[in-house]
């Protein structure tokens, strides 16, 4: 077996199952879930519609294999959206490439870019990381034979990364930095100056910027999230050297069964990934790929999605702002409240007494130089009808007081 399994720590949901394994919930009260970021707003008719209609089609394309650079109408509707969403022109042959939701091209990506027979004795490979972070960030540099390096998160800053506190030796030896903005758990977006900074650290030490922004459609502000491509086009990086952006329409479109995103930036990174690719098998069906063009090509139903949460959020937060230590984030459909003691012990005693799940956020973090700072932390996902997150904020503030 390969050995870098070993180093693998189980998903965050399955520390859950197990902390909550032997808990009996309150049966006075229904069960409501905010641990796992799951959209479950409706899939919009229009995504529907196309996917059925193209199953219909010529066999649907079940008779032939994808071409694992997907359609070009589909890429040609990527670059539409780039434009329409970041003022961005990429070439749609060479810098926009289809995959299966981000999760899987993360972690493929990192099997891409990571040259493990670079390491030695002493001079590890490293892989630099959000602390807390999306937990496939971690597995992906095990598994391509690097070292992850867990960056110092500001709590003051809404867990911003301090990418000042990474020392020069470990940047030397980074093949690959993950940034995911806006963030997961925190929700924080990096402006163009931090921007500005990664970008001069990825030239002095020559390592790939992965760019995961899978939240980028949902904020709180007037002006949406800054995404990696602007932000290099905005410095005058238009060739996007060194930089992959990679989002799915997971959260923007509530389809995240649908298994369907992007990858685009550096046509030479591109290129590459799409070799691996080719091998790994991962190519887009033909039905999936239909309705994700009626996705890309549509905007009134993620101005309608962000509406909901917005309106949810704005009656969530001031149930709980009296009683816990919690902000809205710039973005996402989180909040990462800090709490009394353990994060653990609420989310055991939360669902016994009043059978809510929430997700302990030291499940989403590392212990990095003595401190994890996911502890007293907990994450709500805000992904259920507004009825129901008023309802378990209710609860959340009742058993908050008990605990006084």
């Amino acid at each position: 077996m390969n050995p870098n399994l070993s180093k693998l720590q189980a998903y965050p949901f399955e520390r859950l199952r197990q902390l909550l394994a032997s808990v009996v919930p309150n049966p006075a009260y229904t069960p409501i879930s905010l641990g796992i970021g799951e959209p479950r707003h409706a899939t919009p008719a229009l995504i529907k519609e196309a996917y059925c209609k193209a199953i219909q089609a010529d066999n649907g394309g079940l008779n032939v294999y994808p071409a694992t650079t997907g359609d070009a109408s589909l890429r040609a509707s990527i670059a539409g959206w780039l434009q329409r969403r970041y003022g961005l022109t990429l070439d749609v042959a060479s810098q926009i490439l289809p995959v299966n939701g981000s999760r899987e091209a993360l972690f493929a990506l990192a099997q891409t870019v990571v040259d493990a027979s670079k390491a030695g004795p002493e001079q590890p490979v490293r892989v630099v990381c959000p602390n807390p972070f999306y937990q496939i960030y971690e597995g992906a540099a095990y598994l391509a034979g690097a070292e992850p390096y867990f960056v110092h998160s500001d709590p003051q800053r809404n867990f911003a990364q301090d990418w000042d506190s990474v020392p020069d030796s470990v940047w030397a030896q980074t093949q690959l930095l993950f940034v995911c903005s806006p963030g997961n758990p925190a929700g924080a977006v990096m402006p163009l100056a931090e921007w500005e900074k990664l970008f001069a650290l990825s030239d002095r030490h020559g390592f790939v910027i992965a760019s995961d922004e899978c939240y980028s459609e949902i904020y709180f502000r007037d002006e949406p999230p800054l995404g990696g491509l602007e932000a290099a086009v905005r410095l005058g990086r238009s060739d996007f050297r060194n930089l992959i952006a990679l989002t799915s329409l997971s959260k923007r479109s509530n389809v995240p069964g649908m298994r369907s995103g992007f990858c685009a930036g550096d046509a030479t990174l591109i290129k590459q990934f799409l070799l691996y690719r080719t091998y790994h098998g991962s190519a887009m069906s033909l039905v999936v790929q239909r309705a994700s063009i009626a996705a890309w090509d549509d905007e009134q139903h993620v101005i309608d999605n962000r509406a909901q949460y917005r309106a949810k959020f704005a009656q969530v937060m001031p149930i709980l702002q009296p009683h816990l230590d919690v902000a809205l984030p710039d973005a996402s459909f989180y909040l990462w409240a800090k709490v009394q003691g353990s994060d653990t012990e609420f989310a055991r005693d939360l669902l016994a007494q009043y059978n809510v799940t929430v997700l302990p956020g030291s499940f989403l973090a590392r212990e990095a130089r003595g401190h994890n700072p996911g502890a007293q932390r907990i994450r709500m996902a805000l992904v259920a009808q507004t009825q129901e997150c008023v309802e378990a904020a209710l609860r959340i503030a009742e058993f908050v007081k008990s605990r006084e």
